[in-house]
């Protein structure tokens, strides 16, 4: 019989493989920095990225455009997720609306929100309704995917037999059809909650004033390396961030799923 782990080994046990990942790669990252293999302008090392970012929050200037991208990533993604979700499930559903609506998205899926840029800027000029529905389009396209196929997977004889019971349509949904997909809908908004900050940074090129990807281009134009090392360190971090959130609502409210 296996002895209970004490809780210093759970946390161990649960912290020390990401911890030791991070403490390898800033180790590999200072050794490059150091050997002078790339020119120093232009590969700052850990602590002097952590000196830009020290010095973009105390300025005021990482808050502005942290709120920015924020607010443009948010709104983007409910609205791609909520469509995008609501598609998946109708096309995953009815085999004839997925015959019909299958192709245009496979068509649509391989244009990046990149690509959309100048299109969606002439259409809605550089406000914030062309960002927004360039990330609601690049997120509804990945949660379809995954709802879709989820929703596509559940056994046919799980709903005949809740018909054959007398279970009417919402009940259906609610009791079966819902808990079998949810485990596909949360990698869906675990995935399209990146889709979005990749979006994001396509957006935020075109016209922005502000915001983590605009900081980026301003700071590529003067150079400024440990800047842009800075805000490519905060994307990530907001990557991962939302990634936890959305995995630890998928252990509480998915706790059949293994994910």
């Amino acid at each position: 019989m296996h002895p209970t782990p004490s809780p210093t080994g759970r946390a161990l046990g649960r912290f020390g493989p990401p911890v030791g990942a991070a403490v390898a790669v800033l180790g590999l990252w200072s050794l490059l920095a150091w050997s002078g293999a790339v020119a120093p302008g232009l590969l700052p090392t850990p602590a002097a990225t952590l000196a830009a970012l020290a010095d973009s929050a105390r300025s005021g200037v990482l808050a502005g455009d942290l709120a920015a991208s924020l607010a443009r990533a948010g709104q983007g993604f409910a609205l791609g997720a909520v469509v995008g979700g609501a598609l998946g499930f109708a096309t995953g559903y009815l085999p004839r609306l997925s015959a019909a609506v299958t192709p245009v998205v496979s068509f649509l899926r391989p244009i990046p929100a990149i690509a959309l840029v100048p299109l969606a800027t002439a259409w809605f000029g550089i406000g914030e309704s062309a960002k927004r529905l360039l990330i609601a389009y690049a997120v509804l396209l990945a949660v379809w995917l995954y709802v879709h196929d989820g929703v596509s997977r559940v056994p046919v004889s799980h709903l005949r037999a809740a018909r054959s019971l007398g279970a009417p349509l919402h009940r259906r949904f609610t009791e079966v059809l819902l808990p079998a997909a949810a485990p596909a809908l949360l990698a869906a908004l675990r995935y399209g909650a990146s889709v979005a900050l990749l979006a994001l940074v396509a957006a935020e090129l075109g016209g922005a004033d502000s915001g983590l990807a605009y900081r980026l281009q301003v700071d590529g134009q003067f150079l400024r390396v440990d800047r842009m090392f800075a805000g490519l360190l905060v994307l990530g971090l907001l990557g991962v961030a939302a990634d936890l959130v959305l995995a630890a609502v998928g252990r509480r409210f998915v706790h059949w799923s293994a994910s």
